[in-house]
């Protein structure tokens, strides 16, 4: 039986040729994008969408600024998140992550040339602002073998010419990452490498009006996902099941992956960074659990609650710990205006008790936007003189984390904020409510 037109029409006739986000109204396009279920939820939440070719212009506006302020040729990038900031364009990240066979070069004059895969150049096209497309960056082991300098000596030879014609022929070239053949290839070609991670990570650091709207829907997204864990957070059921609910309400959202397994239960909370597994959840136990979800539009969100599971009452240890915690980022939270050193964010502020120190989390605080990003914020001890010295700006995204237990206890309270910084100071994205019970106020 032939299809009715009105079940294969790519176009919302209600919508017009464009959604909300400037994007095409086309579910049949190759840009991937939220999902009709997370617009509807966005728009019951009265949110504002991003507008998305401004939201790329003013990325790709503040990488040229970047390479032109240090006085380079251009910005060679190599690690996918960085290309999926320059272009908005994805192409199997996670195995790229691994298999790097994708580039991109970012000119001082702002030309943009993307090394893709062989099979599909097709996949940044939507970008006006990529105004090449290429194949010849793969020169990792498995796909080039014993040929992987050939073949890194001709995409060398490339990239000379590129910032011929539109880097000035300025040598001095950002790398972020790269192989080993690839970059002794740059050096014979006569590039002096510099360090391309700094220049991503600062360049990154500052979101936009439309980097920031578009995170709010992430975070709206993120919290339904988080909603639909807990309804299925029930003794019996492994930490698998649980976890595998909050990777699918991601992915009916248009989300894209989660970074970490960091879901544990009971005695497993402690020490933290267990990985989910089988363990069956029991009766009046801990849950803790790390979102560090890529989500909608490539937006990492990054939460983390403690839930109390079951009719009993947490115990006065849970309890005093859970209300450690929730100072500790409430208060620190606060110190998050502009102008503010990242050195006072280490040494101001709420300390943990000296009881709680040996088991405290990797850092106070962290930068964040499409995954966990510069700045990162330490504890008093592990300060380095020099690594950081800088300060706060209005447009940074940070989270403010928490994880409050004791050696050789049964269990971990782990919290964590996203918290955008504004002109006047704080505003906590994050608002899935924290556990009354283990507050105490249950």
């Amino acid at each position: 039986m032939t299809p009715h037109y009105a079940d294969i029409r790519k176009i919302d006739p209600n919508r017009g040729a464009t959604l909300g986000d400037g994007t095409p109204n086309d579910a049949n396009r190759v840009e991937i994008g939220p999902t009709q279920l997370a617009f509807d939820e966005w728009a019951a939440a009265g949110l504002h969408l991003p507008n998305l070719p401004r939201m790329r212009e003013f990325r790709w506006r503040r990488l040229v600024a970047a390479i032109n302020a240090r006085g380079w040729g251009g910005v060679l990038l190599f690690d996918p998140l960085n290309i999926r900031y320059a272009t908005d364009s994805t192409n199997m990240q996670l195995w790229n992550a691994h298999n790097p066979f994708r580039a991109l070069l970012v000119c001082a004059d702002g030309y943009m040339v993307m090394w893709d895969y062989k099979q599909s150049p097709f996949l940044s096209t939507f970008n006006p602002l990529v105004r090449e497309q290429r194949s010849g960056a793969d020169f990792f082991y498995f796909d080039s073998g014993d040929r992987a300098a050939d073949l890194a000596r001709r995409f060398a030879a490339e990239v000379k010419d590129l910032i011929r014609d539109h880097g000035g022929a300025n040598l001095r070239l950002g790398v972020d990452k790269i192989m080993l053949h690839g970059y002794r290839a740059l050096e014979a070609q006569g590039f002096a490498v510099m360090e391309g991670e700094e220049l991503t990570e600062k360049t990154r650091a500052i979101k936009g009006p439309d980097e920031i709207a578009a995170m709010r829907c992430a975070h709206n997204a993120c919290e339904k996902a988080v909603a639909a864990m807990h309804d299925a957070a029930e003794p019996g059921r492994s930490e698998d099941e649980i976890w595998a609910v909050l990777h699918a309400e991601n992915i009916k959202r248009g989300g894209e992956w989660i970074e970490t397994r960091l879901l544990a239960t009971g005695p497993r909370t402690n020490p933290w960074f267990q990985e989910c597994g089988p363990r069956i959840l029991q009766p009046d136990e801990i849950l803790a659990f790390d979102t560090d979800l890529i989500g909608s539009y490539g937006i990492c969100i990054d939460n983390s609650r403690t839930w109390w599971i079951g009719e009993g009452r947490p115990t006065n240890a849970m309890i005093t710990a859970m209300q450690h915690a929730h100072e500790h980022i409430h208060t620190n939270t606060q110190l998050l205006k502009p102008g503010v050193s990242f050195r006072e964010l280490t040494f101001g502020g709420h300390q943990l008790a000296p009881e709680y120190r040996a088991r405290q989390y990797g850092c106070r605080m962290h930068g964040v936007g499409l995954c966990d990003e510069w700045p990162l914020i330490t504890y008093p001890e592990n300060f380095t003189e020099g690594a950081f010295d800088y300060h706060i700006e209005a447009g940074m995204v940070l989270c403010v984390e928490a994880l409050v237990a004791q050696e050789g206890a049964d269990f971990s309270i782990k919290l964590e904020n996203q918290v955008l910084v504004t002109d006047t100071g704080p505003e906590v994205l994050t608002t899935y409510p924290f556990d009354q019970r283990l507050l105490g106020l249950l």
